[in-house]
């Protein structure tokens, strides 16, 4: 299972006189990666170089620095720290000396890895959405089963047979939550999807 950023984080890396400011956030859409972008980007900073990874999407940009060498590490950076859906933008005041390539990379790479490894993080978890349908009788034992496995219910409704339900759950829990409605409610539980 793979993890992100459990909140906004940041980190202040100096290198021969140039600032590496490094903010951080959990993100779920592009869109929602760029916008932290502009917002942490500082106009006034010599680059404001980022990247994103958010499942098989990534993107990465230099922002004027050397061709590779800061986007592509501060990607790395993200990769290598196993995290997914987060966005990473490391803002650089000049310093008055250049680095190199090599010392862009470094500093870059090193930077955004350092504030990625201490963050604090939270596992991604993955959900399913369950359709299901049973007799008014058994109402108190699907909702007892429900709240047991963690389900959320998106909508409810009634008729003449019965009551029909829409829930979210963790994906690995919906198999063991079907086994448990049937048991509960003596296979009177219909599944509808899921």
């Amino acid at each position: 299972m793979s993890s992100t950023l459990a909140g906004p984080t940041s980190f202040l890396l100096e290198v021969k006189h140039s600032r590496f400011l490094v903010n951080a956030a959990a993100v779920d859409t592009p869109e929602e990666a760029l916008a932290f972008v502009a917002q942490v980007g500082d106009p006034a900073a010599t680059h404001n170089c980022w990247a994103y990874r958010i499942g098989s999407e990534y993107r990465f940009n230099d922002d004027g620095e050397p061709a590779g060498t800061a986007g592509r590490p501060i990607l790395s950076a993200i990769d290598g720290q196993g995290l997914d859906r987060v966005v990473a933008v490391v803002t650089r005041w000049f310093g008055g000396i250049k680095l190199g390539a090599g010392g862009l990379v470094r500093a870059y790479g090193g930077s955004a890895a350092e504030c990625l490894r201490v963050a604090p993080r939270r596992e991604l978890v993955a959900y399913a959405e369950l359709a299901l349908e049973y007799p008014f009788a058994d109402t108190g034992a699907v909702h007892a089963a429900l709240a047991l496995f963690g389900a959320q219910k998106l909508d409810e409704r009634f008729d003449a047979d019965g009551a029909h339900l829409h829930v979210r759950l963790p994906a690995d829990r919906v198999d063991d939550l079907k086994v448990r409605l049937r048991d509960a409610t003596r296979d009177r539980t219909r599944f509808l999807s899921g």
